[in-house]
């Protein structure tokens, strides 16, 4: 499929798990993609890759500049880059919120603030933010997470109303669990990291924990001439976490 081309695409933490896959699936149906990553080692082609840490203003500016400059232009921003918690609101330190919020929530906003002049003059517009299903459901052990992926949430919504009369179009995706590195390494330092990928399999109708693809397709659409209606929107790609309420299996 050849229906994003002549649009170019920035995918912010592109190097791995959902930014990756949204960058592959961008360029795959024919956008110009640029990758920023704090680690951007052995992006592959075509996906032009990009320093940047998204928790400094100056760097994402640059960053921002080059790969518009190598692209010529931005038609879709995707704000992907994000870092983990686990914990309740007595596990984490002052520091380690700052640092979360920092990154989730104002690292979207030091992307998008430098990205905007270059979409205003886009005739195709899109901004997506990767939230989370943290951000409308109550989940165990994620209290800062699911804080940032609030913040988020509201965020999209804010910038949507704002810059609708621009013509620039603002939703976000929230993923259920998805088999991501930052989940790998979460199984892995569990004490019976089986036990607890079945616990993250079950917590889910369907299951299985979403794949980065599903999740990368969703962002694709909103962020595609498909989507040219939809804006203020959040789209869950989880399985039926949200949304079902399942009586339970029928014991053989």
């Amino acid at each position: 499929m050849t229906d994003l081309s002549g649009l170019k695409a920035l995918v912010t933490g592109g190097a791995s798990g959902i930014g990756l896959a949204t960058a592959r699936a961008l360029a795959a149906r024919g956008a110009a993609v640029a990758v920023l990553d704090i680690a951007p080692e052995g992006v592959p082609e075509p996906l032009a890759a990009f320093t940047a840490d998204v928790g400094d203003d100056a760097s994402v500016r640059a960053a921002v500049e080059a790969a518009a400059a190598r692209l010529g232009g931005l038609d879709i921003l995707v704000n992907n880059a994000g870092i983990g918690a686990a914990g309740t609101v007595e596990d984490n330190p002052d520091e380690q919120w700052h640092r979360v919020l920092d990154v989730n929530v104002v690292g979207m906003v030091r992307t998008a603030r430098a990205a905007l002049p270059h979409l205003r003059r886009s005739a195709h517009a899109s901004v997506v933010n990767t939230c989370s299903i943290a951000a409308t459901a109550g989940l165990p052990q994620r209290a800062l997470y699911s804080a940032s992926k609030g913040a988020v949430l509201a965020l999209t919504l804010a910038m949507a109303a704002d810059h609708v009369r621009e013509g620039i179009r603002v939703n976000c995706v929230n993923p259920g669990t998805a088999d991501t590195p930052w989940v790998s390494r979460l199984l892995q330092a569990a004490d019976d990291p089986e036990a607890e990928r079945a616990a993250l399999n079950a917590r889910q109708p369907m299951g299985r924990l979403v794949t980065a693809d599903e999740v990368a397709a969703a962002i694709v659409y909103l962020a595609s001439p498909a989507a040219a209606s939809v804006t203020g929107t959040a789209l869950a790609v989880d399985g039926g976490m949200q949304g079902l309420r399942l009586r339970p299996a029928a014991k053989p």
